[in-house]
């Protein structure tokens, strides 16, 4: 029986022993006590890029711009769920040896299977698409270079990334976090510009609305924030990194995961706080609440913080459009192979999802808007991932001892409950008005 993640529970690893005839995971215990540590982490913060992808910027700055600090609740609440979300997808890959599209593919009615294949193709095309646009954004803002350029450059750069993987995953880990690194610094060194009232943070801990419009962003912020194609993704990141040789290497490695996604989510935590404080600091609290453009905010920060602020804006974008566009397009491979199960060129694979993204930047669509969209869509697909990961981590036929325990599939069932009740919600409050 396995329990939810723990910040307190730290991972103990086997001692080193011979390298003869050694697992894998004794074999990187062997390199010390900290390097062997160190070697572990990595698949959560490939997955925490996805959670600081440029849809987080717009829905962020415009939630802040527009209503201070009251959707504070809302992040705080979305950074918790997807710790205990992506916990129990990179345990399913560690049990299984499988990824959550293979085990739907493996255990569900062929029907089911396709059908959900099809909505995460959707999930993944609407994820590079804000990837692709904040990206091109960032690219405009510092260079001039136009959409459907900087939309090209990002998609090589992409494949770049992925390229890495080819030389071993440490690489790719490495790379990406790294990009998230420059995105912490970025937003850390803008927090430092501005003045927040801890009153005013402090109200925004109490759950609360302002209208339909605070739903929408609040549902743009949870797509954001809890994302559906990492949710698939994690198992893939995990299910093949280390192979363990019996259950008690397993429990191992599911205990030390624990601590790689409270840490890597913990960071994308705070990124996205700050994200949404600064906006509500410096546009909000100085009556301009009608930033809610990417464009608009870097010229915000130029005129109000200096161009130091604008800059680290404009690279903390780019860092986070080039990151995720690779983790995403990653995402959309690992779907596509794993739901249908066919041999299809990587390079066709990849560019699937990334097509329509540069369509969309081709046509000149207003690119804010579309980021915002996007994300409200990823917040409709969070579900069909959800609801298959709590129903295979609840049944032992196909975690054994890693199964679920009680508590833990009933809180998931209730993070889930709330997200559908939140989207429902929406719909009712849209046709409403």
């Amino acid at each position: 029986m396995t329990a939810p993640p723990s910040a307190a529970d730290a991972a103990t690893l086997p001692a080193p022993g011979p390298l003869g005839h050694a697992s894998e995971l004794r074999n990187v215990r062997a390199r010390g006590r900290l390097r062997g540590r160190l070697a572990l982490f990595g698949p959560a913060f490939v997955a925490a890029v996805a959670y600081v992808d440029p849809g987080n910027f717009a829905t962020n700055v415009a939630g802040g711009a527009k209503y201070g600090f009251l959707l504070v609740w809302v992040l705080i609440m979305a950074n918790l769920m997807a710790m205990l979300v992506q916990y129990l997808s990179a345990k399913v890959g560690i049990a299984t040896g499988m990824n959550l599209p293979e085990l739907c593919r493996a255990h569900f009615p062929r029907q089911a299977s396709l059908l959900l294949w099809i909505q995460a193709e959707i999930v993944a095309i609407a994820t590079d698409l804000a990837e692709f646009v904040g990206a091109a954004v960032a690219l405009q803002l510092l260079f001039g270079v136009p959409p459907f350029a900087s939309g090209l450059i990002t998609a090589v750069v992409a494949f770049a990334l992925l390229a890495l993987q080819a030389r071993g995953y440490r690489k790719f880990e490495l790379a990406i976090a790294g990009l998230l690194g420059i995105v912490l610094l970025g937003f850390l060194y803008d927090l430092s510009q501005v003045h927040v009232v801890g009153g005013e943070f402090t109200a925004g801990l109490l759950p609360g609305f302002d209208g339909t419009d605070s739903v929408v962003l609040a549902v743009g912020i949870l797509g954001a924030t809890v994302m559906p194609h990492v949710v698939y993704l994690h198992s893939a990141l995990t299910q093949h990194r280390l192979k363990a040789q019996d259950n008690d290497e397993r429990r191992m490695l599911v205990r030390f995961q624990r601590f790689d996604v409270i840490t890597a989510l913990g960071v994308a935590g705070v990124i996205n706080l700050t994200m949404l404080v600064v906006a509500a600091a410096l546009f909000h609290d100085s009556g301009r609440t009608g930033v809610d453009t990417l464009v608009g905010a870097h010229d915000g920060f130029e005129r109000l913080l200096g161009g130091g602020a604008a800059l680290a804006f404009a690279v903390a974008l780019l860092a986070s459009g080039l990151s995720s566009s690779s983790v995403g397009t990653f995402a959309g491979q690992i779907v596509m192979q794993g739901f249908i199960a066919r041999r299809i060129p990587i390079f066709v694979r990849r560019a699937a999802t990334m097509t329509p993204a540069l369509i969309v930047l081709a046509a000149g669509v207003e690119p804010t808007q579309t980021l915002v969209i996007s994300q409200v869509v990823l917040s409709f697909g969070i579900p069909f991932a959800l609801v298959p990961l709590i129903l295979l981590t609840s049944r032992r036929s196909v975690m054994g001892e890693f199964v679920n325990a009680r508590w833990t599939t009933a809180l998931a069932t209730l993070v889930a409950g709330l997200i559908i009740g939140l989207n429902l919600f929406l719909i009712q409050s849209t046709v409403a008005g």
